[in-house]
């Protein structure tokens, strides 16, 4: 079976992660590992002055796979378009909250064997970034003097087709440290 749609995480609980109070609850185990491998590309040492981010315009749940996915098809594009010296790609959020599902077995005699939602606390699935309104997601940096601005839009935009939600560009100089 394929992934499970997005309704069935609502946003309705506390992020499950590896923190609780009681001590014997906090240690999850099997969580598979983030499909994420890296979180800065580009030219890391050079200075910007542009930055374009992806801003989430909703509360929305991220899983890691549409994070990588993002992040392949919009680094690919600046890439070809501009080079590894002349942009900074930066993923923003870190998928932390650990996503459950309460298997349930299919065939003949399924139903002798489950015992339906009776301790339907879950398996861990996988993981997911919560992002509130207004939080960036992704983040482009840039030099305005040459063409750059539109490569970078046009690679956030492929970006944006992978991730859920009302997603916007917002373009703003970068405040000197």
């Amino acid at each position: 079976m394929g992934l499970r749609p997005a309704k069935c995480y609502k946003w309705d609980s506390p992020a499950y992660t590896r923190v609780a109070k009681n001590p014997q609850d906090s240690f999850i185990t099997g969580i598979p590992g983030s499909k994420i491998t890296r979180y800065d590309m580009g030219n890391l040492t050079r200075k910007f002055d542009t930055e374009l981010s992806v801003i989430a315009m909703e509360d929305i749940q991220i899983r890691h796979n549409a994070l990588e996915s993002a992040r392949i098809s919009t680094n690919k594009i600046l890439e070809e378009k501009m080079g590894v010296n002349n942009y900074r790609f930066k993923i923003r959020v870190y998928p932390h909250h650990v996503m459950r599902e309460n298997v349930m077995a299919t065939g003949a005699g399924a139903d002798r064997v489950q015992s339906g939602m009776r301790g339907a606390f879950g398996k861990p699935i996988g993981t997911a970034a919560r992002i509130g309104k207004g939080q960036a997601v992704l983040s482009v940096y840039i030099n305005k003097e040459n063409e750059g601005v539109g490569y970078a839009k046009k690679a956030l935009k492929t970006g944006m087709m992978k991730l859920p939600g009302e997603l916007k560009i917002v373009i703003k100089p970068v405040k000197e440290k």
